[in-house]
């Protein structure tokens, strides 16, 4: 991979924002606020949640909408680097510093300058690599490997682990100065069990993910979000949006009723009555039997032979993208706008203009 590969365009990370942090769930609304009251800052982030809950996805938002936004989010993945490579990985290094470096190579630090450095599975870092860390949050420093030059450094940490941290302190396998340098703002991922009444929303989300980026669909039917609900999902959203993708192979721009579910989700819904009621879940969440998709294609407009206000029709789709905009955006006007690319204020009057009342939108503090 390229150094210039690990720098993703603004343009094309917008499709990211809150992925899987779509819900309103108690849980979600917090994660949401949080997100929120942190992004403007410089503090340093720590995420924590299990495998698959999208602890990245946080990191990313966090970075869009931080005034570092215009700069570069650099992701580096502790646990999947070899120990005596990361300090290379992060900090880049020399010609002739070890075999190998032919030439002189640019770390983490340098092409995330100016932007976010996100550290996930910082749990797996060496204490040596602690150490070199922490004396670039501490001083801002640092050098490249076989290089004498102290080079400055402006790049905003966020950091992520599955691990508990404390427990790995009071062990002695992570410095303590470290955690409290990384702790300063933590944000806790719930698993998807512990947000089940997201289920829902998710598996539209992710369907419309799908079919933006695959040219397939699938659909569930309300029975089978139901026995879906019912599952512990150990992989979390990422096992969930890896399954809405086996049963569009499976069974492409079909509806999965209950009984084409995986055997194991099938099993679990048998012997567990606790998950969603028929009534808990959003009819627009999910497809009926007068409401199955024929084909993915977009549906032709048919002028009425009667004619029509063009005005009126227009204005009704302008709503329903606002409208689109904000659930997507947990109801945050600030982040509805720029998601939209308008300014907050002008996003505020059309919907002033349209009587569109969100009255739990608290666009001052971010509740979302």
């Amino acid at each position: 991979m390229s150094n210039t590969a690990l720098a993703e365009p603004i343009n094309q990370r917008k499709a990211t924002l809150f992925r899987s942090l779509i819900g309103k769930s108690n849980a979600m609304q917090k994660v949401h606020k949080e997100i929120n009251q942190v992004a403007e800052s410089d503090a340093n982030v720590l995420v924590l949640g299990d495998s698959g809950t999208g602890k990245e996805v946080v990191a990313r938002n966090i970075h869009y909408f931080s005034n570092r936004s215009n700069k570069s989010f650099v992701p580096v993945n502790c646990g999947a680097i070899p120990p005596d490579l990361l300090e290379s990985e992060l900090f880049g290094h020399e010609k002739g510093a070890f075999t190998g470096a032919i030439t002189s190579r640019q770390g983490r630090f340098s092409l995330a300058e100016g932007g976010t450095l996100f550290l996930d599975e910082i749990g797996e870092m060496t204490m040596a690599m602690q150490v070199k860390l922490l004396r670039v949050l501490e001083e801002r420093v640092f050098e490249r490997v076989g290089g004498t030059t102290t080079i400055h450094s402006n790049v905003r940490i966020i950091a992520a682990t599955n691990r508990n941290l404390e427990t790995m302190v009071k062990e002695g396998k992570f410095r303590e100065d470290l955690y409290f340098r990384l702790d300063v703002f933590p944000i806790h991922l719930p698993s998807l069990r512990e947000r089940i009444e997201d289920l829902p929303l998710l598996i539209k989300e992710l369907v419309t993910r799908l079919e933006l980026t695959k040219q397939s669909s699938v659909r569930f039917s309300q029975n089978a979000v139901i026995a879906m609900s019912k599952y512990d999902w150990p992989g979390n959203v990422r096992e969930l949006a890896n399954q809405i993708e086996r049963m569009s192979i499976i069974h492409p721009n079909l509806l999965v009723e209950e009984s084409d579910l995986p055997k194991r989700i099938i099993a679990s819904a048998s012997s567990n009555n606790v998950g969603l009621k028929s009534h808990e879940i959003d009819n627009s969440t999910v497809e009926t039997e007068y409401n199955r998709p024929n084909d993915t294609k977009t549906p032709q407009f048919s002028f009425p032979t009667e004619g029509f206000s063009l005005k009126t029709y227009m204005s009704n789709i302008e709503v329903k993208i606002i409208q689109d905009a904000l659930d997507n955006t947990g109801g945050v006007v600030a982040h509805a706008a720029k998601t939209l690319g308008l300014r907050r204020t002008t996003l505020a009057e059309k919907m002033r203009k349209h009587h569109i009342d969100r009255s739990t939108e608290n666009t001052e503090c971010g509740v979302a």
